[in-house]
């Protein structure tokens, strides 16, 4: 072990925190690239090319999918640390799938809008492939939390 090694070692070990190796930072990393580069490309276009003012659902979703690809592209450099944002995709999705998207599937009535969101977000199967869930239940589910005082 060199080093530097031993030293990101011994960080995580101070602080409580499993090392992941490599290839996992690096599936993280293609999960964060596809979500930063995926709205750069389909969302930000609309941005620029919006003529009138936002209605206030547009506003607010365009504003919440631009910090969310920000914060992606954040990720490509800090995969651990932005873990809770892979977190937070998995489950809004998986959310709107359920609640709104294979309700609207068994009754038939998924408008061509429903279906442009049903097949963007069925991409989470990406995120959640590239998880490391052990790592999350370890993490954030067994592990102590911060103190309240």
């Amino acid at each position: 072990m060199n080093t530097r090694e031993a030293t990101r070692s011994a960080r995580a070990e101070s602080v409580g925190v499993a090392e992941l190796p490599l290839y996992r930072l690096h599936l993280m990393r293609a999960g964060y690239a596809l979500m930063g580069f995926g709205l750069a490309v389909f969302r930000w276009p609309e941005y620029l090319n919006h003529p009138e003012p936002w209605l206030l659902h547009e506003g607010v979703v365009a504003c919440l999918l631009t910090a969310m690809s920000l914060l992606a592209f954040l990720g490509l450099r800090y995969p651990v640390q932005l873990l809770p944002l892979l977190l937070f995709e998995s489950a809004w999705k998986l959310i709107w799938l359920s609640l709104v998207a294979v309700p609207g599937l068994m009754a038939g009535d998924v408008d061509e809008a429903t279906g442009k969101v049903l097949v963007s977000c069925s991409l989470v199967v990406v995120v959640l492939a590239v998880t490391p869930w052990r790592f999350v239940w370890q993490q954030y589910v067994i592990a102590r939390g911060d103190k309240w005082r």
